[in-house]
């Protein structure tokens, strides 16, 4: 019996201490799974700035001997140890120290601060590109979209200072280069060009000191200055050009380049069949012969003529004194065209930009 009795002891001990064991390698096992040391790898700090070692032996449950009872959360938690030594602290190993929250946001500040900072702008090593690309220039002067301009561009149909253009990129000054298309100057975009058909009653001047209408009452809210080019009667009709380009307006005033104008004039008949040729051969007036450069009857409905005349001179009033010295007094006069710029449809009073093809022509008719 007391043989059995020591031999059931010894089983009971026996299995109970296997059974300890067992439980003690299966909480290693899950503690090295999770990440966290053994009880006997941890370190503790030793006093204020000592050199942490191992603690004291550990019992069967992680506690040091003969202190209070601690396990895989208490120990290293109230030994002061730092937080993450336990394989608490995410993303940092695990014997790496703390940082504190206040280096944190000291760090996230610098961060911000350094992609906050103005861009400074740095000492150009080589010269800076002058002009501006051609295909650029001639989409903002209304020659088509970038696209459309580069195919003018292959296409050889540009010229710069006189030389064809065949390679894009080019760079150009548009207040100093010579720019055309097809043969005609491209205006750039500091420079106006306006048609306006005036109406009967308004003064071809910009100011009107006695308050009468006048061609600066259509222009207004222009924050560029215009200027008229040529004149035309108070009660003379018609299309009369305005712009801010001094050069071309000089020109297609002066005698030399000879701009012609067309009028239409309505008289009263009935007409001899000679006073085209009376016209064109001249007809001499107080200040000098007056010649015509074109002639023809437009509409005849019984006495009443319209007639067109054509002529490269800009003395005041010359059509009408030429006709009244004929014979045939001008009941009311229009004037068409100017040059290659005609009237067409536009109704009194209208004013409209001229097209990048008009202005070419127009600078073309005198040698721009």
């Amino acid at each position: 019996m007391r043989s059995s009795g020591r031999n059931s002891r010894g089983s009971g001990s026996g299995s109970g201490g296997n059974n300890y064991r067992g439980a003690g390698n299966r909480r290693d096992e899950q503690q090295q799974r999770a990440g966290r040391p053994r009880p006997e790898e941890r370190r503790y700090d030793v006093g204020g700035g000592s050199q942490a070692g191992p603690g004291p032996k550990a019992g069967p449950k992680g506690g040091s001997q003969g202190g209070p009872k601690g396990g895989p959360k208490g120990g290293a938690a109230k030994s002061g140890a730092p937080k993450g030594v336990g394989g608490r602290g995410r993303g940092r190993k695990p014997n790496a120290p703390a940082r504190p929250r206040e280096y944190e946001a000291q760090m996230e500040e610098r961060n911000r601060a350094r992609h906050d900072k103005p861009r400074v702008a740095l000492p150009k090593t080589f010269g800076e590109v002058e002009g501006e690309r051609l295909q650029k220039v001639l989409a903002r002067a209304g020659m088509g979209s970038r696209r459309a301009c580069e195919e003018l561009i292959d296409q050889a149909r540009v010229e710069v200072n006189g030389k064809i253009v065949t390679e894009q990129g080019l760079r150009v000054d548009p207040e100093k280069d010579e720019i055309k298309v097809d043969g005609l100057t491209v205006a750039t975009q500091s420079y106006l060009f306006f048609a306006l058909n005036k109406p009967a009653g308004v003064v071809s001047t910009m100011e009107d000191p006695d308050g009468r209408q006048c061609l600066g009452d259509y222009v207004t809210n222009r924050e560029t200055r215009l200027f008229h080019v040529g004149r035309l009667d108070t009660e003379t009709e018609g299309i009369i050009l305005l712009t801010n380009h001094g050069e071309l307006a000089h020109r297609l005033t002066h005698p030399r380049y000879g701009v012609k104008k067309t009028y239409l004039a309505a008289i009263q008949g009935p007409l001899p069949r000679d006073l085209g040729k009376r016209l064109k051969s001249g007809i001499e007036l107080e200040d000098g012969y007056a010649r015509a450069d074109h002639f023809r009857v437009v509409q005849n409905t019984g006495k009443n003529y319209l007639v067109e005349v054509s002529l490269h001179e800009g003395r005041k009033h010359i059509v009408r004194r030429m006709l009244a010295e004929a014979g045939f007094p001008v009941d009311k006069l229009v004037r068409t065209a100017f040059g290659p710029i005609a009237l067409g449809d536009q109704k009194s009073g209208w004013l409209r930009r001229m097209t990048n093809t008009e202005v070419g022509m127009l600078m073309r008719e005198v040698d721009l």
